[in-house]
């Protein structure tokens, strides 16, 4: 923990003003240097597809243009005669004057972006070559950007639209959504398994060039207005999540844990395949909720919280015996979190373009969070409003929020105690003892509650099974397999016990490497939160691409930094190594009781 609480000196929650945002220097020095071009400049940006011509107005300019600053709106340029250097802003004489160490009174220090760069070895360099060719290139201008976005969201979308019930392709369960059913009566043929899998390949890829491109021609200069990306991107998420779900199957599951309990069954102690269908002496002829979950989940009981489980209930309390519509519902739900999240980041962040660009505008977060139907969207909004409110706001009405926040967050995941520890650790370096008690009190009052009064601690125990888990490939994986090639099955159990006390520890190391890698000046919350998170997606022996949403969202307050590559980086890799969402089956699907 001491390495967690013992950071750079970063902002203190008593000297911030409650009104103030992020603490960071006021100018950004954009000057064309190595060390510059492999920071992260080259950050990924998506943009909501369709709609270019409203993202790329007259603001756009070429590559070698200067970036804005960070923060509030620089002053007007200063004339010649001022003898201050074309690339720098100068502030006005009333503004506040600089810290100790910096050259001149009237001029501020540039904002740090991450130093020491993260160390990535040949991965680094190979993508530092990549970044220099590409922003030579016409992809980094910003209607190319948003073209390869635009082109990667449809090719998922298309995906989804020929997806047929009640077989499903390769990348999508079988259930049709009404943009799909559309599609179908329209004659989109099904898709087979090795069509879909290049189109899914192929689309990812272009989502995260896409958003890098995107970032690129922000960070030198495009600048479109922030509210109306906002607007183009949630009117991308309000069509696709009219579509066939792609690239997992999860909604499948939420959908039938809340029809089980909407039949009046716990789903932490019943599973999918217990669920009766429509003829008892024909067990071939499964329920329809249960047919469409994953052969490999259908044993597995709700591994979510009481908060989870509530809106998987609601849905199915609307979608009754038609699993499609208590998907859709669920869709719905999922989309308009994910949207609430990217308002919040619209009205609270320093640079809005940067922060709508990296979530909201985002199209690998679209595809991974929206389109394959998560319920992480809705863990990323309950953390960010709690991060927001917990740095912003100090009177005691705001420390009960912010507690009564994160043991809602907890209550969707219970992974999400990352946000908790995030929150803290600012609070534990300022040795803000009676906001940490309030807090944590109230946080942990909150969660004994939704578990205590909902389904019991009962939903705790599918978990434990779950915590040993090993998804493949990972480097996990791998250490199991060398195991039990060299000693068989009993010292795979071994390893795989030890794998679930050593990855923790391993967690909070990476972390505390990512963390002082950040600048200084960003908000210690939000530092700490970012890197906790994206250490978890890269370390937990269970890693899928929809848990970067936390890292996502709090990345989204910082300013330009090398995370952002890596972070693209690691949830580009993981959409294409787990994007199955449908499977192969063979059993009737009927009509649920």
């Amino acid at each position: 923990m001491t390495l967690l609480v013992d950071p750079p000196q970063r902002d203190s929650a008593a000297q911030r003003n409650s009104s103030e945002g992020p603490a960071t220097t006021a100018v950004t020095v954009q000057s064309e240097t190595t060390a510059e071009r492999d920071n992260p400049a080259v950050q990924a940006g998506g943009a909501p597809a369709g709609l270019a011509t409203s993202l790329t107005g007259p603001s756009a300019a070429a590559p070698s243009a200067v970036a804005p600053s960070a923060v509030a709106p620089s002053p007007a340029a200063p004339s010649p005669s001022t003898g201050a250097p074309p690339n720098l802003a100068v502030p006005p004489a009333s503004s506040a004057p600089a810290r100790p160490g910096v050259a001149g009174p009237d001029v501020q220090e540039a904002p740090k972006l991450a130093e020491p760069p993260i160390t990535g070895g040949r991965v680094e360099k190979a993508m530092g070559v990549l970044i220099r060719v590409l922003s030579h290139s016409p992809l980094a201008r910003p209607l190319p950007a948003v073209i390869l976005s635009a082109l990667g969201l449809g090719g998922v979308a298309f995906v989804g639209l020929c997806a047929t019930a009640p077989t499903a392709s390769v990348a999508t369960p079988p259930v049709l959504l009404p943009l799909t059913s559309v599609a179908r009566d329209l004659g989109a043929p099904h898709l087979p398994d090795w069509v879909a899998d290049t189109v899914m390949y192929a689309a990812i890829g272009l989502c995260c060039l896409g958003l890098a491109m995107m970032l690129w021609a922000n960070s030198h200069g495009w600048s479109p207005r922030p509210r109306r990306v906002f607007a183009a991107a949630a009117a991308v998420v309000a069509v696709v999540v009219n579509i066939t779900p792609v690239g997992s199957s999860d909604v499948a599951s939420y959908a039938t844990y809340g029809r089980i309990a909407a039949l009046g069954y716990n789903p932490y102690t019943f599973s999918p395949s217990q669920l009766p269908g429509p003829d008892p002496s024909d067990p071939r002829v499964l329920n329809a909720y249960t047919a469409l979950v994953s052969p490999m989940w259908q044993d597995q009981k709700s591994v979510y919280g009481p908060v989870s489980t509530w809106m998987h209930l609601l849905a199915a309390e609307i979608g009754g015996a038609k699993p499609w519509l208590t998907i859709w519902v669920l869709m719905v739900m999922i989309g308009a979190a994910f949207i609430a999240a990217g308002y919040i980041l619209l009205r609270t962040a320093e640079n809005p373009v940067r922060a709508v660009l990296l979530w909201v505008a985002n199209p690998l977060l679209i595809v991974e969070l929206v389109m394959g139907g998560h319920m992480d969207a809705l863990v990323a909004l309950f953390a960010i409003a709690a991060i927001v409110l917990s740095r912003r706001c100090t009177r005691l009405w705001h420390d009960v929020a912010v507690g009564l926040l994160v043991g809602v967050v907890c209550g969707v995941k219970i992974t999400a105690g990352l946000v908790a520890l995030g929150i803290a650790i600012p609070l534990i370096h300022d040795r803000d003892w009676g906001r940490l008690l309030r807090i944590g009190a109230i946080a942990g009052a909150t969660l004994f509650g939704l578990y205590y009064f909902s389904y019991g601690f009962v939903a705790l125990k599918p978990m434990g099974t779950m915590s040993e888990m090993v998804i493949s490939p990972t480097i996990w994986r791998a250490v199991q397999e060398i195991a039990l090639l060299t000693a068989g099955n009993g010292a795979e159990t071994t390893v795989t016990h030890v794998i679930a006390f050593a990855w923790l520890p391993l967690l909070l190391l990476l972390a505390w490497y990512l963390y002082n890698r950040l600048s200084p000046d960003v908000p210690t919350v939000v530092a700490a939160t970012c890197a906790l998170t994206f250490a978890w997606i890269v370390v937990a022996p269970w890693s899928l691409p929809w848990y970067s949403s936390i890292a996502w969202v709090t990345l989204a307050l910082l300013p330009r930094n090398s995370l952002t590559r890596w972070l693209t980086l690691s949830t580009g890799a993981l959409a294409m190594l787990h994007f199955n969402g449908g499977h192969t089956t063979t059993a009737t699907i009927a009509p649920s009781p």
